[in-house]
């Protein structure tokens, strides 16, 4: 399994994640689902591994730009999955699922050290 990088194109943090793992030779797979869209059965694997409050993201620009219904509503998972779906800038970024199987969210360089060298193992096996 290659490693799956999720998230904005033009995102700092994912920038940073994509040199980070380029740097060190890893391969993955980018998907920008702002351009792309994002599959309901991603977004169900993520918060499975994950749970909604990891994923969601309450101190960026969209966040700040929903009216209070629409905050309220992502109170619970439903409503956060449904809010996600619609606004999927809503999501912290990036999220990464390792060639382990392992799922992360957002971007931690010396974690990362540790999980892109197995991405590298099992590159190699």
């Amino acid at each position: 399994m290659t490693v799956q990088v999720h998230g904005i194109a033009n995102c700092d943090t994912v920038k940073k994640a994509r040199a980070f793992l380029a740097e060190r030779g890893v391969a993955f797979d980018f998907n920008d689902y702002k351009k792309n869209g994002l599959r309901p059965e991603t977004l169900d694997a993520w918060l499975a591994a994950l749970g909604w409050e990891a994923l969601l993201n309450r101190k960026g620009n969209t966040w700040r730009g929903l009216d209070d219904a629409a905050r309220a509503a992502a109170a619970d998972a439903s409503g956060a999955r449904q809010l996600m779906l619609a606004h999927t800038s809503v999501i912290k970024r990036p999220v990464v699922v390792w060639a382990d199987g392992r799922t992360t969210v957002g971007f931690d360089a010396a974690l990362w050290a540790n999980l892109s060298d197995l991405a590298d193992r099992a590159a190699r096996a």
